[in-house]
């Protein structure tokens, strides 16, 4: 079984799941967000601010293959490139750290060690950028497949809470104890990246 970690570009953007293609959750505000949508314009409005982020910041992402078929993917980013991180209660995201954007792994794909990979990768990435953590906004109530990570599942694999709030505490999460992931948590991971489907809807406040 050969794997491969590619950088995520524009010609691997058509790699990453139909639904994830065009998705603007985190890519756009959230009237901006919901207008892409109504008007058809998502898909390129991810591939315009892909290109935009590869342009000025570098590369956001990681598509890991085996035997040359996508199975996953990883996006990052410092948070000024993700419109809608300012729409939570908890923003903003640390200035040393970059925020963990989605990812996401083929369930036939789950338990191999995928997902430990992809997030060390991005964190010897980032560490190497001069980034101290990743942080996430997650999901304390949690029940369904969508855009934001749930709160227990990032927890479960290293993350610790910054900011609580009772639905979106932001997570953080230091670049060295990713480094130091072993396969203990690669079940952790799995149900982790494994959950992102769909884009939610915010709750009120």
């Amino acid at each position: 079984m050969g794997r491969r970690l590619v950088p995520l570009t524009l010609d691997h953007l058509s790699d990453l799941p139909q639904r994830c293609r065009s998705c603007v959750f985190w890519e756009l505000d959230p009237v901006s967000g919901k207008a892409a949508v109504e008007s058809g314009r998502a898909e390129s409005e991810k591939e315009a601010w892909l290109s935009a982020v590869l342009l000025e910041w570098g590369s956001c992402g990681r598509v890991v293959t085996v035997d040359e078929v996508p199975v996953g993917y990883v996006l990052y980013a410092p948070a000024a490139y993700v419109p809608r991180s300012t729409a939570f209660p908890t923003s903003p995201v640390s200035s040393d750290a970059v925020q963990l954007v989605t990812a996401w792994i083929d369930p036939g794909h789950q338990g191999q060690g995928l997902g430990r990979v992809l997030v060390q990768t991005v964190a010897k990435d980032v560490l190497r950028r001069g980034f101290k953590a990743i942080e996430a906004f997650g999901d304390a109530r949690w029940k369904q497949p969508a855009c934001v990570l749930p709160a227990d599942h990032l927890l479960a694999v290293g993350f610790k809470t910054v900011r609580p709030h009772p639905a979106y505490p932001r997570l953080r999460l230091e670049l060295r104890t990713a480094l130091s992931w072993k396969e203990d948590v690669e079940m952790a991971l799995d149900r982790l990246l494994g959950v992102v489907q769909k884009e939610p809807v915010l709750r009120p406040l």
